[in-house]
């Protein structure tokens, strides 16, 4: 077997709702074998992974998967459920997989979902290592390869603190996504944004964190609010050290003036050697040394939240209890063996390492690894007492006396942090200050969590819900709205009627389209961004207020969505198109995929939807979108459609044209809105795809809160060209127009010979071309389509042939066109921008020119070269007067009603 790729579709996707990887994998020489044909390969299989045996498979049923061994099941399905085993072993255990033939890239796609992105593109490798040797009936280092997968877990997945905090946000709605491998998190969308790394977020002020950092600067501002703390004189060579050992007089703690973890930090120190020992530790991790006196008492954690105590500790070393016949190196041994001690921050406790601090701490005490202690003998391992290093800590919040609390409380205050780790040493922490010696010995502006939520003893407390509270307090938004445009045709227009529409009423508004990424009107990418890393871009924004995001079939399939729920979802049309490409064999596959729009769309959110199209009047009915309770708002060209008329008597909301009026209807009651002659991207109404794309546009607007008045205006002043570039603009050139459009498939094509066959006495050439990476179906439509519906047809093609031999694709259209209508003029010309070139050379007097261009800008050139200026559509359709329709429903127009501000 060999794997071709494995990519992460991090968002919601066609195959899941939650994060998956997929796999291309060419089974080779067991491409053609099923798992009973291989002796002893199912009992190795089970004996080697004898979880498999619980394993539902399609029998819903556990045994279900060992049913389809013995049956006889193909290895890509094998590999699938492998991998899904591997993972509860592994610890990051997940339920769904899928494998199945692609015929498109001849091989198998193998989906599993994944809690670790890196944890699980270990086990897909070890999976398929792992049958192959078991096929062969060879041995195979499966713990040796877990172990290496647990680790490559804990050094990419997010520590502790900072996955409490993420997992807190997440129960409540937040949504999160992670920024490179480190733990910089964000939190909320848009405006909304905030960022958190470890026990640091958005608000922690940078003045704060850096006094934290400088232990000698923070004793020195603790002191001038009279807080006790040790003394301390900061050493910059191993001499200057001793001599503060002299002058503070012993016991001493040396550490680095700026360390963290407890890395580096000696204690209890008593002669210049063990000093002078300790300043060079202290010296790998700081360029400057701070040797203080040795608080004597027990060791403690306050963690101060938003000026309160939210949680205390109690904080041990690394130790070890005897038990009168096992050496100090064997406790060692079974303490790691505990399921919560792991390797780093991977889990609640962190295993003990015997290294040369540890070595040294026994000797100094008269023992070494060998040594027996006596049983209830307690054996220290080392100084320190952070839980990196293998301590243990427990929970004392209720303990704490107010005095001890407040103290704390100040100190976090006085340095300016609202979220601090206090350190104290005391003798009591239930007992008053008064009463006791001690004080703090360092602030923490990063404080590690899980003392406080996995405590060795005593209470946990969920103090990543404190953090949380301080950066979205309760009834605080983490969202903006997003409204999410996806369909076969007009997706582009829509979502540029809707930013218009939305900028218009003062939103700042981020927008994703197939031209470019936009901020505030400002385009700030340029190129196809209809993609998630284009969302995420927008989302990222916190100077985004709404995000209006077209979202196409290519982002969908290939890395899955860049947002987890939509405000609003609008759907145009499901027309053919792609066909044959990323495993698309017809409409219901493009159905599919872009339905996932539909299902994502938030609970009590608003989906909108094209009620003439056959495909999408059913989509409501479909199990996963209703799985979540919804409106529905169906917009028509047609006022008498029967689903609209059920949908309205059952008090819904609709969109449609009465008369030529685009009409707002909520049950009963019918709102004018404007006539679509007088909607400039219609051409005088002539355009009924832009009608559609009005109505989508205007439905969105009135869910986004606008109100009719702002929805028609916004319309009204949607300029063809210059809101809408590459969407069905028109232009005069000498006595003749050209209109340029990006329609590339069979119903573009139909739509804009619908539109132009209402020019009355107008000569049509169409320039067309069709993507090589189209199936010859759609190709040969296309060419039907045209040959009905131009007068005269140039066939050029795009400089990427995806694939295709050049001229293909071109020789193919011809064919078709001379074959549906043998008397059509019909040439091939290959380059859009010479095609465009001879025709305005030769244009008559009133022709149209129609270019279905493939690269807009050189295609623009050519017409500034020709003097072309922008067209109105009064000059190809006559003016009319557009007068209300008499009727005896109540029909109120914005002006007749005096409704604008509904």
């Amino acid at each position: 077997m060999r794997i071709d790729k494995i990519r992460a579709l991090t968002g919601p996707n066609v195959y899941s709702h939650q994060p998956v990887l997929v796999m291309r994998l060419h089974l080779e020489e067991l491409s053609e074998r099923e798992s009973v044909e291989i002796p002893g390969f199912i009992d190795r299989l089970l004996l080697t992974l004898p979880g498999l045996q619980e394993h539902h498979c399609s029998r819903d049923k556990p045994g279900g998967f060992v049913e389809r061994l013995y049956e006889g099941t193909y290895f890509a399905h094998i590999v699938e459920h492998t991998a899904l085993e591997l993972s509860e072993q592994a610890g990051i255990p997940v339920g769904f997989g899928r494998a199945r033939y692609s015929e498109e890239e001849n091989c198998y796609i193998v989906v599993v979902a994944y809690r670790s992105e890196a944890g699980m593109r270990s086990l897909l490798n070890v999976a398929v290592e792992l049958i192959e040797s078991l096929v062969k009936g060879e041995p195979y280092a499966l713990e040796e390869k877990l172990k290496e997968t647990r680790r490559i877990v804990a050094h990419s997945e997010l520590g502790p603190s900072t996955k409490a905090i993420v997992d807190e946000a997440a129960r409540r709605g937040v949504p999160w996504f992670r920024i490179g491998q480190g733990s910089l998190v964000q939190l909320g969308y848009g405006k909304q944004r905030k960022f958190i790394q470890a026990a640091i977020c958005d608000d922690t002020r940078a003045i704060g964190v850096e006094l934290a950092g400088d232990k000698d600067l923070t004793k020195t501002l603790l002191e001038q609010i009279s807080i006790p703390v040790p003394r301390g004189i900061r050493a910059e060579t191993g001499d200057e050290a001793v001599d503060a050992l002299e002058r503070i007089g012993a016991p001493v703690v040396v550490k680095p003036l700026d360390g963290r973890q407890g890395k580096g930090v000696s204690l209890n120190l008593s002669t210049p050697e063990e000093v002078a020992h300790a300043f060079h530790l202290a010296r790998e991790f700081s360029d400057y040394v701070l040797v203080e006196e040795q608080c004597m008492g027990k060791n403690y954690r306050v963690l101060v939240i938003d000026g309160e105590m939210a949680a205390a500790s109690e904080r041990l070393p690394a130790h070890v209890v005897g038990d009168g016949f096992r050496t100090v190196s064997e406790l060692i041994e079974l303490t790691n063996r505990d399921p919560l001690r792991g390797e780093g921050h991977e889990k609640p406790l962190t295993q003990i390492v015997i290294d040369p601090i540890v070595l040294a701490h026994l000797q100094k005490n008269g023992m070494g690894l060998d040594h027996i202690p006596r049983a209830g003998e307690t054996v220290f391992l080392r100084d320190g007492i952070n839980l990196s290093t293998g301590g243990t800590a427990s929970d004392v919040t209720r303990l704490v006396h107010p005095s001890v609390a407040q103290m704390c409380i100040r100190a976090a205050r006085v340095v300016g942090l609202n979220i601090c780790g206090v350190d104290l040493v005391l003798e009591d922490i239930a007992k008053p200050l008064s009463e006791q010696r001690g004080g703090v010995i360092e602030l923490n502006a990063s404080p590690g969590l899980r003392m406080h939520l996995y405590p060795s003893e005593g209470r946990a407390q969920n103090v990543a819900e404190k953090i949380v509270d301080i950066m979205y307090p309760p009834g605080t938004p983490s969202r903006i709205p997003v409204i999410s445009i996806t369909g076969t045709n007009g997706k582009t227009t829509v979502t540029r009627m809707l930013g218009h529409a939305l900028s218009q009423a003062g939103f700042q508004v981020g927008m994703t389209t197939t031209d470019g990424i936009y901020v505030g009107g400002q385009r700030i990418v340029e190129g196809d961004t209809t993609g998630p890393h284009s969302a995420r871009t927008v989302l990222c924004d916190p100077s985004v207020e709404v995000a209006v995001l077209e979202t196409a079939r290519g982002g969908i399939t290939r890395r899955g969505l860049g947002y987890d729920w939509s405000d609003i979802s609008v759907i145009t049309n499901i027309q053919p198109d792609h066909i044959g490409q990323d495993g698309i064999r017809d409409t219901e596959d493009i159905l599919h995929i872009k339905s996932l729009v539909a299902e994502r769309v938030r609970e009590g959110g608003t989906l909108i939807l094209n009620a003439d199209d056959e495909h999408l009047s059913r989509l409501p009915e479909n199990r996963r979108v209703a799985r979540l309770p919804k409106q529905i708002i169906w917009f028509s060209l047609r006022e008498h459609h029967l689903p609209i008329k059920r949908h309205l008597d059952a008090g819904g909301t609709a969109y449609f044209v009465r008369e030529g009026w685009m009409t707002e209807a909520v049950g009963h009651e019918e709102f004018l809105l404007a006539h679509v002659g007088e909607i400039p991207s219609t051409l005088g109404g002539t355009a009924e795809f832009n009608i559609a794309n009005a109505l989508a546009a205007v439905a969105a607007c009135r869910a986004c809160g606008l109100t009719r008045e702002q929805a028609v205006s916004a319309l009204s002043t949607f300029q063809s060209d210059s809101s809408n570039p590459g969407r069905n603009n028109l232009y005069k050139v000498g006595g003749g127009y050209v209109m340029i459009d990006y329609g590339h498939n069979p119903d573009a094509f139909k739509a804009v010979c619908r539109m132009t066959s209402l020019w009355q006495g107008r000569r049509v050439t169409g320039i067309i071309g069709v993507p090589g990476d189209r199936d010859n179906s759609l190709i040969e439509e296309a060419g039907r389509v045209a040959a009905r519906g131009f007068h005269r047809i140039i066939i050029k093609e795009d400089k990427d042939t995806r694939g295709r031999e050049p001229g293909e694709v071109a020789n193919m259209l011809c064919r078709i066109v001379g074959e549906e209508a043998p008397e059509r003029e019909c040439q091939t010309i290959l380059d859009e921008c010479e095609a465009l070139r001879i025709e305005l050379r030769k244009i008559r007097e009133g022709d149209v020119v129609v270019l279905f261009y493939d690269e807009l800008e050189p295609v623009l050139e050519v017409l500034r070269e020709a003097g072309a200026q922008t067209a109105s559509a009064i000059e190809l359709v006559a003016p009319q007067t557009y007068a209300p329709p008499q009727q005896a429903l109540a029909v109120r127009s914005l002006q007749q009603s005096g409704t604008a501000k509904a």
